[in-house]
């Protein structure tokens, strides 16, 4: 299972952090990605990390600006997001890579999805 938080309003400039909570799977062996869809639209991958080599990804509009972690104590994957912009208005999810799966940027790639959360960016 999978539950997001952290979205809301911001203005442009401001930061959020989003957490994605996992229970009912050991993280530590899947990756995990970040999408966001804004309606009208397909879901476009954010960033993902890796499991054990934690290695990561990013979409170019993002690089600079967002940061992926994780934290296996905890289950929870977080995307810190600094410099918002209008144009990151969107519904993110968060969800589990298939197993043996290394970390893409590619819906496909992923087995079980989040409800997501809201973040809107106001200019």
């Amino acid at each position: 299972q999978l539950v997001e938080s952290g979205g809301g309003l911001v203005q442009a400039g401001g930061s959020l952090r989003l957490s994605c909570a996992t229970s009912g799977f050991t993280l530590d062996l899947y990756a995990i990605g970040w999408f966001r869809q804004v309606p009208g639209k397909e879901r476009e991958g954010v960033s993902c990390i890796n499991n054990e080599l934690r290695s990561t990804d990013y979409t170019d509009s993002v690089k600079g600006r967002f940061t992926i972690s994780r934290d296996g104590v905890e289950s929870t994957v977080y995307l810190q997001m600094n410099s918002l912009k209008p144009e990151d208005t969107a519904l993110y999810y968060c969800a589990v890579g298939l197993p043996f799966t290394p970390c893409a940027l590619i819906p496909e790639r992923y087995d079980s999805w989040g409800q997501g959360t809201q973040v809107t960016v106001s200019s």
